[in-house]
């Protein structure tokens, strides 16, 4: 048994009197001491009897693991290895607190990682061309996989329509606390030579696609956040398409809208969730300033300038991963890892060189949850 579970049971045997014949009571303790603990001793801990089988396996401990585990958010980074299929946690302070080996997936050289939610990861296997100008014909479907680090568990979607391009994708999490849905952009093979993009979508209750038909827009590629029951992408400038022009947002009822950017980007820009708000962080060629912007209102496409601050060894790098974290986040560039904090405009450098030497990782905030997949 694991140790931290084993210094909860003699606080429990002591009460041996007539309150543990309120089962509402007990499971309330339990839940109340189990909830605090790390994912890998409460699955340990439903061998300690029917009890704790039953009160862990149930939604109410689910959503209440959940709640606890939001409140100490860390990151993960995952490295595109062709060898080995890790993902690292790291908090903020730059400490890599777990390494996780991915099983089953030691053949698979294309695995990308989108998106990382209540504890669930999103990868995808497929040779990933974000961009409109790197057009080039699909030779293997794409597959779409949903994963729980903690768990363990994995999930390989059902494939959806046939493809001639593949155009971008994005995870949508609910309504419920263990549903999701994927939306999938794409060209049909039978449309060829123009690209008419279409859209479905998978959801988890259902385990199976459902197409909604062409669409005005599409994003540009895999790159996405989540928040607020919203998926956001950005859409390509007509002028050069591998800049963001204006960014795409669909909600859980399938409507589809636009919102205008604060002004000019290039093509290191990116979203992410900042203090509870979507946030523009846009990096500059000439000048090597990042930008900070907050949307305050979507229906209006009004953002507020949250700072500006010039960039640590940007000169000579470039800006691979970028992810938020309440007041503060996560920046990559090719040999540098960095922690800026947006409310005092300063950078903690962090020492990762060593862990991911040349592999420049992507970087999401992550939850550890106990959520399925399926």
């Amino acid at each position: 048994m694991d140790k931290s579970v084993a210094k909860c049971i003699p606080k429990l045997s002591r009460r041996q009197n007539d309150s543990w014949s309120d089962v509402e009571t007990v499971e309330d303790v339990l839940s109340n001491i189990l909830s605090r603990l790390p994912v890998k001793c409460i699955i340990r801990s439903k061998a300690v009897s029917r009890l704790w089988h039953k009160l862990i396996s149930s939604p109410y401990f689910t959503k209440l693991h959940l709640m606890r585990s939001r409140e100490n958010a860390i990151y993960i980074l995952y490295p595109y290895m062709d060898e080995i299929k890790e993902l690292h946690l790291v908090d903020g302070d730059g400490v890599t607190t777990e390494i996780i080996t991915l099983p089953g997936f030691e053949n698979v050289s294309s695995l990308s990682m989108i998106c990382s939610y209540n504890g669930l990861i999103c990868f995808t296997i497929y040779p990933w061309f974000p961009h409109l100008y790197m057009r080039q014909p699909v030779e293997e479907d794409l597959e779409i996989l949903i994963c729980n680090p903690a768990t363990r568990e994995i999930r390989l979607l059902p494939r959806g329509s046939p493809a001639e391009q593949e155009l971008g994708i994005g995870v949508a999490f609910g309504p419920g606390t263990s549903d999701y849905r994927v939306f999938r952009f794409f060209s049909s093979i039978f449309e060829k030579p123009v690209v008419s993009p279409q859209c479905e979508i998978f959801s988890s209750s259902t385990g199976t696609w459902r197409g909604i038909g062409f669409v005005q827009q599409y994003p540009m590629g895999a790159n996405h956040v989540y928040f607020n029951g919203q998926v956001y992408w950005f859409i390509a400038s007509e002028e050069d398409h591998s800049t963001p022009g204006s960014i795409l947002s669909v909600d859980m009822e399938d409507n589809f809208k636009t919102i205008e950017l604060p002004e000019e980007v290039t093509a290191h820009s990116f979203l992410i969730i900042l203090e509870g708000f979507l946030s523009l962080v846009a990096v500059y060629d000439d000048d090597l300033i990042m930008d900070v912007w907050m949307l305050k209102d979507a229906n209006e496409s009004y953002w507020e300038k949250k700072c500006s601050a010039y960039i640590e060894h940007a000169v000579e790098e470039c800006i691979d991963s970028v992810a938020g974290r309440n007041n503060e986040f996560f920046f990559i560039t090719t040999e540098h890892y960095f922690i800026f904090n947006t409310d005092r405009t300063t950078w903690e450098q962090l020492y990762l060189q060593e862990v991911f030497g040349q592999d420049s990782p992507v970087v999401f905030t992550y939850t550890e949850s106990l959520l399925p997949c399926s």
